[in-house]
């Protein structure tokens, strides 16, 4: 029988589209022979929706509105130790049961999604789930949390200043002369949460950075400040495992046209990405069933060096660090880290960890051998694994404590008197 693969994708979040891309492309190189693959849309109000158009993309490009008119909405639902999807509104005298899922494989980028929210409610509906867990998913969204837990650990990261809009609103001045203090110009200013170089931006003077700063909140409610790396190469490196075992990918090396890579050269350009001989790699959207060709799918379509054009001993560092960090923070599945890198000085600095990367970072698997179908089989195969050796922990301690509950007066504990 068939694992039945719950696909789900979308989210109220700025990276909404980008997260359809990377799970349509996914869902057209999963293996049908081994997965019955459920495609399920989250709407930007967290609404789910099934359907034949749900995993084909000329169905969104001709309007989302058009799309869920002809599919239909539901709801998941814990029940009978099987995770059922059940149609919703609720209509009687009518059957709201449509199928069911064995595991749910998460393909969504940003806050909202990717940063433990919808892990947390797939552990609550005690479905299996692939990638990262909740308190992962959590740590590697917020840049700041992530760069104290790496730094803890002796793993490089820039010094950085974080603030939040309500200090900035209430004393914009202290804030700026805070940064200043703190960190040189130039620097980079970013929004706290968000991936795909959403709200980032480069502050040169104090004009500049207040421009910034103003932009990056409208992204999200803490900001972070850090130093620009003069001479930046910037390097990215992807690894698939668990806290037991984990390998790395090869590294790339993204081509910008600025200062900073954008949201428009990652996913708008249109270019592609070139191996060691300049091919371009095929990509694959559609639906379960296969679907269109496209040269440009999500980060799939960056300018990129396939190799990254470094030394044997920067792509080992790089690589060991990537590896380390995905541990450090309890990563699972695939995850991509990058890197920046002093081109003149080879200093190295971990920038931050995509805990679900544009197109899983497919491309940087298959110079190594790993075709995408291998990489999602993997993916799924660890978190099964992941879920048989939570099945060995206790999660329940009986106790009489209920017996002995007063609400009036408080729980009687060893010294008594204890208030509820």
């Amino acid at each position: 029988m068939k694992i039945k693969v719950g696909v789900l994708f979308g989210g109220k979040s700025v990276e909404h589209e980008i997260s359809i891309i990377s799970a349509i492309q996914a869902i057209g190189y999963l293996d049908t022979e081994k997965y019955d693959v459920i495609p399920i849309y989250v709407t930007k109000n967290n609404e789910f929706y099934i359907g034949e158009g749900i995993a084909k993309i000329e169905e969104y490009a001709n309007g989302i509105k058009q799309l869920l008119n002809k599919s239909q909405r539901v709801i998941l639902v814990s029940d009978e130790n099987k995770t059922k999807i059940i149609k919703y509104p609720f209509k009687r005298f009518s059957n709201p049961y449509v199928d069911y899922i064995d595991i749910a494989f998460p393909i969504v980028h940003g806050t909202n999604v990717e940063d433990g929210t919808l892990q947390g409610y797939l552990k609550m509906l005690n479905i299996p789930y692939v990638g990262c867990d909740v308190v992962s998913s959590a740590v590697g969204m917020d840049k700041y949390v992530m760069k104290t837990v790496l730094k803890d650990n002796g793993i490089p990261v820039l010094d950085c200043k974080c603030f939040t809009s309500k200090q900035y609103d209430e004393d914009s001045e202290s804030v700026i002369s805070g940064i200043e203090q703190a960190i040189e110009y130039p620097m980079i200013v970013k929004p706290v949460n968000l991936g795909s170089s959403i709200g980032i931006s480069k502050a040169k003077d104090r004009d500049s950075l207040v421009s910034s700063l103003e932009t990056a909140f409208c992204y999200a409610d803490k900001v972070l400040v850090e130093k620009a790396v003069q001479n930046l190469k910037e390097i990215n490196c992807s690894v698939c495992g668990d806290y037991e075992k984990a390998e790395a990918s090869e590294c790339e090396e993204p081509i910008s046209n600025g200062d900073i890579l954008d949201f428009s050269e990652k996913y708008l350009s249109g270019g592609g990405t070139k191996g060691a001989k300049g091919a371009k790699m095929p990509q694959k959207l559609g639906g379960a069933k296969g679907g269109a060709k496209s040269g440009s799918a999500g980060m799939a379509s960056l300018s990129r060096k396939i190799p990254a054009d470094i030394t044997d001993e920067q792509k080992k560092t790089i690589q060991s660090l990537a590896v380390k960090a995905f541990q450090v923070l309890g990563c699972n599945g695939v995850s991509r880290i990058d890197f920046m890198m002093d081109a003149k000085s080879g200093e190295i600095w971990l920038n931050e960890i995509n805990t679900i990367p544009g197109s899983l970072s497919f491309y940087l698997w298959e110079p190594k051998g790993v075709p995408y179908k291998k990489l999602l089989d993997k993916m799924i195969s660890l978190s099964l694994k992941r879920e048989r050796e939570s099945e060995n922990i206790t999660y329940t301690f009986d106790s009489n404590v209920l017996q002995g509950a007063n609400l009036s007066g408080g729980t009687k504990g060893a010294k008594g008197g204890t208030k509820l």
